[in-house]
């Protein structure tokens, strides 16, 4: 079988040292022989450089297995000051992403052999590598992880890939603990000093990220760029109206229908949709701004006030003022009083009956509003059936309004008593802001989700209008832990949203944890097509660790047979003896699964630029070292 590359094997002795030892003492003879006249001088110097070449080339051979052999120690983690960081980062068309190297079939190679044998038999000491002038840093063994996946290339580089290739977006796979945040520490700061606007949407809220974001702000930005969201301390951030921004009314119901549990789409999810639609159509026609305090005031105890201050303002402009002195007003009011005319709710006031009743009788169907007919649809529908189909809706409104959280979620620009900022997420466009917006989902997941899940509505509704208006500028939007707050939006923002500036890194532990909000893994892996490159760092799940292999592709694996036979014939004294040697190939994944599963903390295996595939490690960013944390607070 024709091979595509030499077979090598460097995990065994370095054979070579000795034939380079033997050459060597070769051409001590060969000058001492010289020297005594034993050789004649024309064959002596001949012999000589004949002797010295082979000593060279065998000495090459064996240094080559021993420093392949010697960087089986690994890398240690490496702690980077926020200055060395920028001196890796002054071009800011490239994306660094730490330190590594390519990975290539014959490091495959390498890698399946070392699963046969007991690495630590063939370890050498990392002082071989130091002196032939390569940076050693071995892995201590206290830390998680097998050094020898990183050693199976003995030289790293900083690793850059043009930035356009990150445009199609970007999953971070890995386990708890395995380096997640200090990835993420390195692509938040490039972004936000390329002068990126950055969202960054953190369930847990990472003190240790949220400061190297803080410390990132005070050395590339302007001092009011980085704010901050936290549900269980709103005094400290700012306040978000995810209901701000929009073209058409019927944007807003969208959101809030994207936002509700999977399981109720259908007829429920439709119905509450409509229930948000009206009332977000009957404050806009009374010039009335919508938010979720007034969705849920009007969903919860009824439209009817919104509808008789629409119907009034109908009159005021079809009838003239003097409309409610007319004989027919007087006594649809009066049979209002009466009780003639049939209450559909509590809430209705007298003069609210004789309005619509006066508007359904008397005013021409040609000349009636669509707005004032669809709530009052509303308002004649069977109050006890209209809060059964909007039971899936209201939960969620009041997660979102209920105590602080609905002053932070519904701003009010007229409370003098409330000095703290009132931001969305055009404002936080137009002002280069970067946004942190803690969830704070592990006390309270089920709000948090809801939060995420709004914001992510908003911001792709706001990456349409940009992409409808032009807009220019890159936001960098970053989900941790995404899968707690995932949906159609999200989807969305992936598949469309690089045509509308918006580039994303999301980061999962699991592709299960994905599956079971999507409720199945075809729906997983449907959402995570979106994303082109892809960063594994230490995965134990099997389900994700196939997920990824399948990302990485196959490569051709050499295998060698050795074959000995040996035997004695009829006759005596005779004996025959024969060996063989078969290499063969096969088509095998360029990382095996199980490997996913053993690398070292802060290091990965990525597949960017359209299936480039590196194996690098992420140093760990701390702003610390430059300065103590009171002086960055202040």
């Amino acid at each position: 079988m024709s091979l595509t590359r030499p077979y090598e094997m460097p995990w065994r002795p370095a054979y070579e040292a000795y034939a380079s030892a033997g050459w060597a003492a070769g051409v001590v003879a060969m000058v001492a022989f010289w020297a005594s006249g034993t050789i004649a001088a024309p064959v002596g110097p001949l012999f000589v450089g004949a002797s010295a070449c082979m000593t060279w080339m065998r000495t090459r051979q064996a240094l080559k297995v021993l420093t392949v052999r010697a960087s089986l120690s690994g890398r240690a983690m490496q702690v980077m000051t926020t200055k060395k960081f920028e001196k890796y980062t002054r071009d800011l068309d490239q994306m660094f992403l730490g330190f590594g190297f390519e990975w290539q079939p014959v490091h495959s190679q390498r890698l399946y052999e070392l699963s046969k044998v007991n690495y630590k038999d063939f370890a050498v000491s990392p002082k071989l590598l130091s002196f032939l002038g390569y940076t050693v840093d071995p892995q201590p063994d206290k830390e998680a992880g097998l050094p020898y996946i990183h050693g199976v290339e003995p030289r790293e580089v900083p690793l850059y890939r043009p930035l356009q290739n990150f445009e199609g977006g970007t999953l971070l796979v890995g386990t708890t603990q395995a380096g997640k945040g200090v990835a993420l520490a390195t692509i938040l700061t490039q972004a936000i000093r390329r002068g990126d606007v950055v969202i960054f949407i953190d369930p847990k809220n990472s003190k240790r990220l949220k400061r190297v974001v803080k410390r990132a702000c005070r050395d590339y930005r302007e001092k009011d760029t980085f704010l901050e969201f936290h549900p269980a301390f709103p005094e400290v951030g700012v306040r978000l109206d995810f209901t701000f921004n929009w073209q058409k009314p019927t944007e807003i119901a969208s959101r809030l229908q994207s936002i509700m549990p999977a399981d109720t789409a259908g007829a429920f999810s439709a119905f509450g949709w409509d229930a948000v639609n009206v009332v977000v159509q009957g404050l806009v026609n009374l010039e009335d701004r919508p938010n979720l305090l007034k969705l849920t005031k009007y969903i919860e105890g009824g439209i009817e006030p919104v509808l008789e201050a629409s119907l009034e303002r109908f009159f005021d402009t079809k009838l003239g003022k003097g409309w409610r002195e007319t004989d027919q007003m007087r006594a649809l009011v009066a049979a209002a009083k009466r009780g003639t005319i049939k209450k559909p709710s509590e809430a209705a006031t007298e003069q609210l009956l004789a309005f619509v009743e006066y508007y359904e009788k008397h005013i021409p169907l040609a000349q009636h509003d669509k707005v004032i007919d669809s709530m009052v649809r509303t308002f004649r529908h069977n109050r006890e059936h209209y809060q059964k189909i909007t039971a899936n809706l209201l939960p969620i409104l009041s997660m979102l309004t209920s105590g602080d959280l609905g002053k932070s979620l519904s701003p009010d620009p007229f409370d003098a008593d409330d000095h703290r900022p009132i931001m969305n997420f055009e404002k936080i466009e137009r002002g280069g802001h970067v946004l942190y917006m803690c969830l704070d989902s592990m006390p309270d997941p089920s709000v948090a989700s809801a939060i995420g899940a709004l914001a992510l509505a908003d911001l792709s509704a706001r990456a349409g209008m940009r992409y409808n208006l032009g807009t220019k500028g890159r936001i960098t939007l970053v989900v941790d832990e995404v899968s707690n707050v995932i949906n159609l939006p999200l989807i969305e923002i992936l598949n469309k949203g690089a045509e509308g500036g918006i580039y994303s890194v999301c980061a999962m532990q699991t592709l299960a944890d994905l599956a079971d909000r999507l409720k199945s893994e075809a729906a997983a892996r449907k959402a995570l097509g979106n994303l082109n490159n892809l960063i594994a760092l230490r995965s134990k799940d099997r389900l994700t660790q196939d997920f990824i292999v399948e990302t990485f592709g196959k490569t051709g694996i050499h295998t060698m047979r050795i074959g000995l036979n040996q035997g004695a014939d009829t006759h005596l004294g005779d004996f025959s003896a024969g060996s063989s040697a078969q290499i063969s190939e096969s088509m095998e994944e360029l990382i095996p699964a199980d490997i996913l599963g053993k690398l070292p903390n802060l290091q990965y295996f990525a597949s960017v630029s359209g299936g480039r595939l590196l194996k690098g490690r992420f140093p760990i960013l701390d702003p610390s070292f430059d300065q103590t944390e009171e002086e960055m607070e202040a």
